[in-house]
């Protein structure tokens, strides 16, 4: 199986996005190896940053989105075709800041795919803005003299919204990273991983966030809302940050309580064959 493309890469190099695109490759290799899927099954879908960079570098079919607006594509995909294999990547300014309403209300409404989120706290792309999960404080090209709103919280955002799979993991643990986001991928339902992901270039956390993290499992939803407001996303000097799955329930999909398990019988004219969408790229 050839997972790569000709396509020359061009992230920073020693980006941590190259270990998420290696993971990517992993668990797509892993799922066809184990007959779970065929790789022409797996649709790649990202939105506008530098972690969209990765549909040019995993051969699978794709949609290369607009800003914020991956998960409405990836829905669309679903309900085109709901047996395609559908990953959506999104960087923390395209999910959690023009993308925030389509995140929240995927987690309501449990549509079948897995959304990782390269969180680097900051507009990479466009060199160094603050974003929605920013620090306090940050002195980003958009805020000189320090970012002066507190971040938000993600993964306490994703459980309150009732995302059927939540997690958290660490760019730079490549093994971890790789075991959860092929669970994500597995789960029946909205899977949702917050993926800290340091900017080495313009916002390198490594320092911080290495040494701070500890595994963690599953857990009932009040729990895990308690275990995900240890970490607020600030620079506090006592963080301690749990990374692993927080939570997961298996409850209807959102085609399932449409009461169509098959989309294609209910809609035999939209039907999309797998094939075109190992073909396509748009």
């Amino acid at each position: 199986m050839n997972l790569n493309t000709p396509v020359q890469n061009t992230w920073c190099p020693g980006c941590s996005n190259f270990l998420i695109l290696s993971s990517a490759k992993k668990v797509v290799a892993d799922l066809v190896k184990e007959g779970w899927a065929r790789q022409r099954d797996f649709v790649t879908v990202t939105g506008i940053g530098c972690h969209a960079k990765l549909y040019d570098y995993i051969n699978t079919g794709g949609f290369y989105g607009l800003h914020g607006r991956a998960i409405p594509v990836a829905n669309g995909i679903l309900l085109g075709n709901p047996k395609l294999k559908v990953m959506v990547f999104a960087g923390d300014g395209d999910a959690y800041a023009e993308g925030v309403s389509h995140w929240l209300h995927a987690a309501r409404m449990n549509p079948n795919y897995a959304l990782f989120v390269h969180n680097n706290q900051i507009f990479a792309l466009t060199t160094g803005q603050v974003t929605p999960t920013s620090e306090k404080g940050f002195p980003g090209k958009s805020t000189p003299r320090g970012n002066p709103l507190r971040p938000m919280n993600p993964v306490a955002m994703a459980l309150e919204a009732g995302a059927s799979f939540v997690a958290r993991e660490y760019a730079f643990d490549a093994r971890n990273l790789a075991a959860t986001m092929k669970q994500a991928v597995k789960h029946k339902g909205f899977a949702f991983v917050d993926i800290i992901q340091p900017c080495i270039t313009f916002h390198d956390t490594r320092d911080y966030v290495s040494g701070r993290t500890y595994r963690i499992k599953p857990m009932k939803l009040e729990q895990a809302l308690k275990k995900a407001r240890e970490w607020d996303y600030s620079r506090s000097p006592k963080a301690r940050i749990p990374v692993g799955i927080f939570y997961r329930e298996r409850r209807p999909t959102l085609e399932e309580a449409f009461g169509a398990k098959d989309w294609h019988a209910v809609h035999p004219k939209r039907r999309l064959n797998a094939s075109l969408w190992s073909k396509l790229r748009v």
